[in-house]
């Protein structure tokens, strides 16, 4: 057995942070090969959706844990957002049982893989690289599995609000958008927005600013 894992969502200003980890036999790996497999953000969202069936298909396990735009401004107070990653992923590997394990790392030269590895109740072989869910058809299962699933939250966020809210990243225009006129009709943000994140800070910044110049 080998466990992939991968997250989707890690910087969004709105949304959670979505973290999967999928356990497969070792010998079927070679289907996913087959599937062509790939990095989800390589892929059309309906290829995911498709590649999500058949993943769960050859999957002997799946965990899938969500963090809330809101619990992760409360979490961040305390402990960075690698760190709210880092325990997410211990939480994952001691639901499921292999002890191979594949991570895409959040970034290079970290002592992620040690802290990782001392937060597992047993003793792991775990290939933690950068780009892995780019190497390695196992996190890229993982990495659609996070994405269709935090997909999904978006769209039921955007029915929630019942206007377009974009991807929620900071660089896409429509997010840029909702998050000043939603700001400017409310004086705040709904809880579905990173309030921690700089995106907001500067529009609360701006708002402030331009009371102040109007004055």
């Amino acid at each position: 057995m080998i466990i992939g894992l991968d997250e989707a969502g890690r910087g969004p200003v709105i949304g959670p942070m979505t973290l999967s980890g999928i356990q497969i036999r070792t010998k079927d790996e070679i289907i996913l090969k087959e599937l062509d497999i790939k990095d989800s953000k390589l892929l059309s969202p309906k290829r995911r959706e498709e590649l999500q069936t058949e993943i769960k298909k050859i999957a002997t396990k799946i965990k899938t844990i969500t963090i809330t735009a809101k619990d992760i401004d409360n979490l961040r107070k305390n402990i960075s957002l690698n760190e709210i990653e880092l325990n997410a992923f211990a939480e994952i590997i001691n639901s499921l049982d292999a002890d191979t394990v594949y991570l895409d790392l959040p970034e290079r030269n970290s002592d992620f893989p040690e802290r990782l590895k001392a937060k597992v109740n047993r003793k792991i072989n775990l290939i933690a690289e950068h780009k892995a869910d780019e190497r390695y058809p196992v996190v890229s299962a993982a990495s659609i599995i996070a994405k269709v699933t935090r997909d999904k939250n978006i769209k039921l966020i955007e029915k929630e609000l019942n206007e377009p809210i974009g991807s929620g990243y900071p660089a896409d225009p429509k997010t840029k958008e909702f998050l000043r006129s939603y700001f400017k009709k409310n004086k705040t943000f709904p809880e579905y927005v990173r309030h921690s994140w700089k995106t907001a800070q500067n529009i609360i910044y701006e708002k402030k600013q331009s009371k102040l110049f109007h004055f």
